[in-house]
């Protein structure tokens, strides 16, 4: 079965300055005393911070970005007179089409756009997802998001997890998300379907374990020592049904796959989850319904996961903002069956 290539993991190429979406970029800086003998690269990053560092560095690798009209390698340090002289191209960022494709949207302005995604749409283009995608969508939509680095994104949710996504509308306030979510303020909250019972999970009010790439399946991430730091704190658990609870879980980081992956190494996986499923445990829950009520649980064919809150400072007026999306149908009626039953 192959994975879906989105993730939770934020997007680390940060937005370029296109606000305006001009083709030609000239801007000068001239260096505080206090910046004299530092490296150019340094001062530049800082002095056009609307870019980022890798922007800036491709600048001054092809000449774009200059010192007194003179290109200079990254490690020139700046002397009294000197001027930083910025004359560059824009490209369009996007190699992905518009598709019409409908948007659930939460809440927009003139900076950001809240949305809840369904299950089955892929955020961004990958192996055999080159279309269907959001991004095709916001392309679509919103066509000025073609000059963003993918479309606007700030954070990826997988394929079949459901739930709220803020993406940026332009340059500066997808800088601003992407650093929010690097230093972590950016709130977000899932509520799971989880094969465990109460008693089992009450144990962990936080999971921090390292997460990689799995070392045989290689479509599959697992915990492993040498992957990247993973936290996930487990807020409030609700038992459902016998082996089954109702999970509230927040992430300090997002790793791919990370809830996923932590909740089915302690070994409560997923329900529903195709990936990371465990035959006993399933086949333990199965075996308290007949034959047409298996078919209930058997037909939700996805991870029981839904991104039901999320907050984040506003990146044009500073306020605290928070949304919340509902369960959406086919998780809400897998709920009310497995309570009521």
């Amino acid at each position: 079965m192959q994975t879906e290539q989105n993730s939770t993991d934020f997007i680390e190429n940060d937005a370029e300055n296109l606000q305006d979406f001009n083709q030609i970029i000239q801007q000068n800086y001239t260096p505080k005393d206090y910046e004299i003998g530092e490296r150019i690269d340094k001062i530049a990053t800082s002095a056009f911070e609307n870019y980022s560092r890798e922007q800036v560095k491709t600048w001054l690798e092809t000449g774009e970005l200059t010192v007194n009209g003179k290109a200079e390698k990254p490690k020139y340090r700046l002397k009294f007179g000197d001027v930083l002289q910025l004359n560059a191209t824009l490209a369009e960022q996007q190699s992905d089409m518009p598709e019409n494709i409908p948007l659930d949207i939460v809440y927009e302005d003139d900076a950001v756009l809240v949305i809840n995604k369904p299950a089955g749409m892929v955020v961004h283009g990958g192996a055999g997802n080159w279309t269907g995608t959001l991004v095709n969508a916001l392309l679509y939509h919103y066509p000025n998001s073609k000059h963003l680095p993918r479309a606007g994104l700030v954070h990826r949710i997988d394929k079949e997890t459901t739930g709220l996504m803020v993406i940026a509308k332009d340059s500066q306030s997808q800088l601003h998300l992407i650093n929010q979510l690097k230093d972590k303020s950016v709130y977000r909250h899932y509520q799971a379907l989880v094969l465990a019972n109460v008693g089992e999970l009450v144990k962990h009010h936080t999971i921090n374990a390292p997460i990689g790439r799995h070392p045989t399946k290689r479509t599959q991430m697992a915990v492993v020592g040498s992957g990247k730091s993973a936290v996930t704190h487990i807020d409030n658990v609700q038992e459902i049904f016998e082996g089954v609870s109702l999970v509230s879980v927040r992430l300090e980081t997002g790793r791919t796959h990370q809830i996923r992956v932590h909740l089915s190494h302690l070994g409560y996986p997923l329900l529903g989850d195709p990936v990371y499923y465990d035959k006993r445990k399933t086949a333990m829950l199965l075996k308290h319904f007949n034959d047409d009520e298996k078919q209930v649980i058997e037909r939700f064919a996805r991870q029981a996961l839904h991104a039901y809150e999320l907050g984040f400072v506003h990146p044009k007026t500073g306020e605290n903002r928070q949304f919340t999306a509902d369960l959406p149908d086919d998780f809400q009626d897998l709920l009310d069956f497995l309570i009521n039953s």
